[in-house]
């Protein structure tokens, strides 16, 4: 196992920890309801570059502190930074996070609203609490949205609906969520945790570089003509069948037992 840099050390506003191949972010803000600051956007989009120069991370999952996801930006925490100067700072992890290679998962409970919102959406799948709730709030708040939500939510939902939720910014349950796409899975509350670490873990026991490639092919597809996509598939695919993973694939399944990736 190698990193490119060292890992970035945890704050009071966002914490990370490593177990078993699954790092886990958590937002901590708990009297703002996990809400963003300045400093925040900044550790979040080291920590996302991180993850992109380090094996030792098979899957990321994001969450908040408490009974929340994130209620958005900590507006009030502004300090004197020009607004244009403020949303360098929020696009720097958007990016980041986009760029991350390997499968991330957002753990939702409670509200997850504005900037929150659009962080889950950024990850790859959702796991909600049956409490959680989603919102593009930002009408609400005499702006528009942000953190990448204007190209994500489209695409999870269409157009039409992506114009409701975020010209009417209505806050809707898990159970909505769920139905119109924008979540993956709802589970009660006591069951949040197992049902994340399930994923995370089948996850980490998946081929590193494939998920990497297969995450990579379907971020693209929205913008890449068909014969762009087979191209790139092609493209690939010619590297996976270069990899110790999927040679040891093939060997697993010959011998009916689970193959072990190494990454290589």
């Amino acid at each position: 196992m190698s990193s490119l840099t060292p890992r970035p050390a945890d704050t009071e506003g966002v914490r990370c920890h490593l177990t078993e191949g699954v790092a886990t972010i958590e937002l901590s803000n708990p009297g703002r309801k996990n809400a963003i600051t300045i400093p925040m956007w900044g550790e979040l989009a080291a920590l996302f570059r991180w993850f992109s120069g380090t094996d030792e991370v098979r899957a990321v999952v994001v969450t908040g502190e408490g009974d929340d996801f994130c209620s958005g930006a900590d507006l009030s925490a502004g300090g004197d930074a020009h607004w244009l100067a403020y949303m360098r700072y929020v696009n720097e992890a958007a990016r980041a996070l986009h760029e991350v290679p390997q499968p991330t998962i957002a753990r939702v409970d409670g509200v997850a609203v504005g900037a929150g919102f659009s962080l889950a959406l950024g990850c790859d799948l959702i796991v909600a609490s049956e409490r959680a709730r989603f919102s593009e709030i930002f009408a609400k708040r005499g702006l528009s949205l942000d953190f990448g939500s204007s190209w994500l939510l489209p695409r999870r939902v269409g157009l039409h609906k992506a114009k409701e939720l975020s010209l009417l910014a209505p806050i809707i349950d898990a159970a909505e969520a769920e139905r119109i796409g924008l979540v993956n899975r709802v589970v009660p509350v006591e069951d949040l945790d197992q049902a994340v670490a399930e994923w995370a873990a089948e996850l980490v026991f998946g081929p590193p570089i494939a998920l990497a490639q297969t995450k990579g092919l379907l971020d693209r597809a929205g913008t890449s003509t068909f014969e762009e996509s087979l191209a790139a598939e092609a493209a690939a695919q010619t590297v996976n069948f270069s990899t110790d993973d999927t040679r040891e694939a093939i060997v697993a399944f010959v011998q009916k037992r689970r193959p072990n990736f190494s990454g290589r």
